[in-house]
């Protein structure tokens, strides 16, 4: 339905004026997010403050059938967040307030629109831990988080954040809000709903409240880095050290693409010759730390060129710094970036990094293949230029070639970025039919007009 004056006018009576914006310079920065191949510009954008604003904007589109496309810091990588239908962006970034930090529960509950950063932040002052890091921390916000069941470097060892959700309180398509789970880490009350909206992409309902579960903060980490003449050993490698009795609590790979951010600290000669960098973290307590990293290091040193232990943080993090610039560095070095996000099972990574190498070259396509190797998660970045249509179908066809592998190795379609808009064709592929249409059914529950985040998830028939 075309948005017009009489819908703006009342949603100004809603959140206030201040809170909604409809001019096309406000709503274009709504129309995009952190793909390179998708937008679509809003009719309008609302900024609750309130949640029984959100509530109030979902029962108002419902009755005159607006599309409503739920919005947080617009970090998402899979087109998540594009209102592709246009109609209304609800942006829950006025949402931030950190509601409660409980020492003594390892709880915490939080607004939607709290910046993960911040969240972490001020966990730290009180030596308290949220596990799950996505490397858009810096920007992305709790309900993001929760919505799209994000992941990270740290959730090798911790987990996804569907580890951590405790309770959500959430605003229903037809205006109405729940609330599911609690504060207690044992609840077996009934099915699991809460579960239905964590992951669920915004398209069941808009997260307004959020409870999860804490851990105390680990008292030591030790960092160490290994550089690799070939990716293949790499792989195999982070195999032996998962099958050993230490387990890191990140493993991350990094190909040459970036070897650059590494120039200064490990000499030249090594980066120039060699193919890949594991960046391997070890926490816990001080004794254990030590003893662990000292047996990751003695693992890589069966294969790697070149292993240090960083001798204290502040060469740790120059490692670190390193590593979060992977995918500006690659953005920045291509017209178009296809990032992908495919999860294969640990002892397939090695035939996964061949594989996907093989396809890279049959194509002939520049492909960076950094990403969370410790848990198999792995982000192909495609680098092409959508105006040569040649190269960028041949880069297409590359990325549907390398997802293929992955899923023909038994892994899986997403790891932690969702299907949104830019995985939804490969979905009939990574699933059972019936299993889709389960969902469908489930949509037609909740969202019975289909007007939380249409278009997403799965192709329109």
């Amino acid at each position: 339905m075309t948005i017009n004056q009489k819908h703006i006018e009342a949603l100004r009576q809603i959140v206030g004026r201040t809170n909604v914006l409809a001019s096309l310079e406000e709503t274009r920065a709504y129309s995009y997010d952190g793909t390179a191949m998708w937008s679509h510009l809003p009719d309008v954008v609302v900024l609750p403050t309130q949640a029984a604003q959100v509530a109030a904007i979902l029962g108002f589109a419902g009755e005159n059938n607006i599309p409503v496309t739920p919005r947080g810091g617009g970090t998402n990588v899979s087109g998540g967040s594009i209102p592709i239908k246009g109609g209304i962006v609800l942006c829950t970034t006025r949402l931030d307030r950190i509601l409660e930090i409980n020492k003594t529960n390892l709880n915490a509950t939080v607004e939607p629109g709290v910046v993960l950063q911040d969240f972490q932040a001020a966990l730290a002052k009180e030596g308290l831990f949220f596990p799950p890091d996505p490397q858009s921390f810096a920007g992305c916000t709790m309900g993001g988080v929760v919505a799209e069941n994000a992941g990270g470097p740290s959730c090798l060892k911790y987990g996804v954040t569907k580890q951590y959700v405790l309770g959500l309180e959430v605003a229903l398509a037809d205006g109405h809000i729940i609330k599911l789970g609690g504060l207690t880490p044992k609840n077996r009350t009934g099915y699991e709903l809460m579960m239905l909206f964590t992951g669920s992409e915004g398209t069941l309902g808009i997260i307004t409240k959020i409870s999860l579960r804490l851990l105390p903060a680990p008292k030591a980490e030790k960092t160490i880095v290994a550089v690799f003449d070939d990716a293949a050993v790499a792989g195999e490698t982070v195999t032996s050290i998962i099958a050993g009795s230490v387990l890191p609590s990140k493993v991350e790979f990094m190909d040459n693409w970036t070897f650059e951010k590494f120039r200064g600290v490990i000499p030249d000669n090594v980066l120039d010759t060699s193919q890949v960098i594991l960046l391997i973290q070890v926490d816990g307590l001080p004794q254990t730390v030590a003893a662990e990293a000292e047996q990751v290091a003695a693992v890589c040193k069966q294969t790697a060129r070149e292993v240090r232990v960083a001798a204290d943080a502040a060469e740790a993090e120059k490692y670190w710094a390193a590593r979060r610039a992977h995918f500006s560095d690659i953005s920045s070095r291509a017209h178009t970036i296809v990032n992908e996000d495919v999860c294969v099972p640990r002892d397939k990574i090695a035939e996964f990094i061949r594989l996907g190498r093989a396809s890279a070259k049959r194509h002939d396509v520049p492909v960076s293949f950094a990403g969370h190797v410790g848990d198999g998660n792995f982000h192909p970045a495609v680098l092409t230029d959508s105006r040569d249509k040649e190269h960028y179908q041949r880069a297409l066809q590359c990325v549907e070639e390398i997802i293929e592998i992955a899923l023909n190795l038994g892994g899986v379609l997403s790891g932690e970025h969702g299907i949104g808009l830019e995985k939804q064709r490969f979905l009939k592929k990574a699933m059972d039919p019936r299993a889709i249409e389960l969902m469908k059914q489930i949509k037609n529950v909740l969202d019975p007009q289909h007007i939380l985040n249409p278009g997403k998830i799965w192709e329109e028939e």
